[in-house]
């Protein structure tokens, strides 16, 4: 698929093209749809159950434990958040219902008449906008992510009447469909901290498997994924990155957010590209970073990067500070092409409030190591000029204590101290780096 730093360059996906494990809805004024006849007594003979809740009704041939019988009232909960996010008037959403249907065993539900001929084909789940489907997997949490992925391509179809091009509909319902929950409690668009809150989940490994393979996707790559692209499992893993990205991100989330109200709109994309047109290169910097070390955890607030050109070095050079509870900070220095340059750091900061308490220097620590190197060490990288130019910040150069580095094109100097992207909110310190020309 084709690749682009420019909203200009970006290949527009066209019309409103719905992937395979959804159908489009009706109407985008909030008009409620019925879902069809269902011989209850019939569904019984095959021993299927029935669960009933304000806003879902459930039909599983799932034996009734805790876990089963708990799932119309999640449902229930999630519907105010759903609201909330999408800014749909909750009187509306009073008078929505859907039917879902939990299978273990398919060939009931055909028997049954609750899985209807000509539904396609599908892996996981299929939403309309009263009907919900989902196959039993193999964990309590994916078991109740699954209903919230197809109850958000629900909730959205009634809300807007489209759930938009494949990236954000897919996207969207990952992003909601991921949740905690404690204490009967239910939390939607949660970004995992441990693989353990998200049994069987998996995208952030979807993810760094591709990246490792060498598939590091632009964002505008995701956003030309076409109809039928998620009968494959990786594309969820990129969809729901790019949603979670652009929504957990400070200087993104309230323009990404008002993106609903466009659903309808049939040039959707272009209209994405517009509205992030003005920080389009900074946006994708961004995105690369994140896509590239994504982990658990991923604190977006202290990975932003405030981007700042850099100005001509002084002729005795600069100093300036480090902060170590951030990722990459612009040092205002701008580094010509073929010219070589003299950093050095001091300072002592720390790592982890323990206890212990792990105290660092500008080389690191070498009692853990991260992207191959010692936990803690300062290392710098130039963002060119040029946009066209590679993305420095994913090869980034050691600086340590004191380096002398030569950069190939000219651009702006920035540095951060070498740690997990998740694990920035427990550093305290700076650095203190001196730049200047080499003699």
């Amino acid at each position: 698929m084709p690749q682009a730093e420019n909203p200009n360059e970006a290949v527009e996906p066209t019309g409103e093209a719905e992937s395979s494990n959804t159908a489009p809805a009706a109407s985008a004024d909030g008009a409620i749809t019925v879902p069809r006849e269902v011989d209850e007594n019939r569904a019984q003979a095959h021993g299927i159950r029935k669960l009933t809740g304000r806003h879902l009704t459930l039909f599983t041939d799932f034996p009734i434990d805790a876990e089963i019988e708990q799932l119309p009232e999640l449902f229930d909960q999630a519907v105010p958040q759903w609201c909330g996010y999408f800014g749909l008037d909750s009187e509306i959403a009073d008078a929505w219902r859907v039917r879902g249907h939990l299978m273990k065993e398919k060939e009931r539900f055909q028997a049954s008449g609750l899985l209807p001929d000509d539904l396609p084909e599908f892996v996981n789940g299929y939403s309309l906008p009263n009907e919900i489907w989902w196959y039993d997997r193999s964990s309590d949490y994916y078991r109740r992510h699954l209903m919230l992925h197809e109850g958000t391509h629900a909730f959205v179809f009634m809300a807007r009447g489209t759930c938009g091009p494949p990236w954000y509909m897919e996207g969207i319902a990952e992003l909601l469909g991921t949740h905690t929950l404690e204490n009967g409690k239910l939390r939607l668009r949660v970004f995992p901290t441990r693989p353990d809150e998200v049994e069987s989940w998996g995208r952030i490994r979807l993810v760094r498997n591709a990246v490792a393979d060498g598939r590091l996707l632009p964002l505008a790559e995701i956003m030309a994924y076409g109809p039928g692209v998620h009968l494959q499992t990786e594309p969820y893993g990129w969809c729901w990155a790019a949603c979670a990205f652009l929504d957990g991100h400070p200087r993104y989330r309230e323009r990404f957010r008002r993106l609903s109200d466009e659903l309808p709109q049939k040039e959707f994309n272009r209209h994405v590209l517009a509205v992030f047109a003005d920080d389009w290169r900074d946006l994708n910097d961004e995105w690369l970073v994140f896509a590239a070390e994504i982990e658990f955890g991923y604190d977006l607030a202290r990975n932003a990067i405030e981007f700042t050109s850099g100005q001509h070095l002084p002729a005795d050079g600069t100093e300036l500070t480090i902060r170590a509870d951030c990722g990459w900070q612009s040092s205002g220095v701008r580094l010509l092409a073929g010219v070589t340059y003299k950093i050095v750091a001091t300072g002592r900061y720390q790592l982890a409030a323990g206890p212990p308490v792990w105290w660092c220097e500008p080389n690191g620590v070498t009692i853990r190591y991260k992207h191959g190197r010692p936990l803690g060490q300062l290392v710098g990288a130039v963002r060119y000029d040029d946009p066209e130019a590679p993305i420095g910040f994913l090869q980034p150069t050691v600086v340590g204590l004191e380096t002398e580095f030569t950069p190939q094109r000219s651009g702006t100097l920035y540095m951060r101290i070498n740690d997990s992207p998740a694990e920035l909110a427990d550093n305290a310190g700076t650095l203190d780096v001196k730049v200047s020309t080499a003699q």
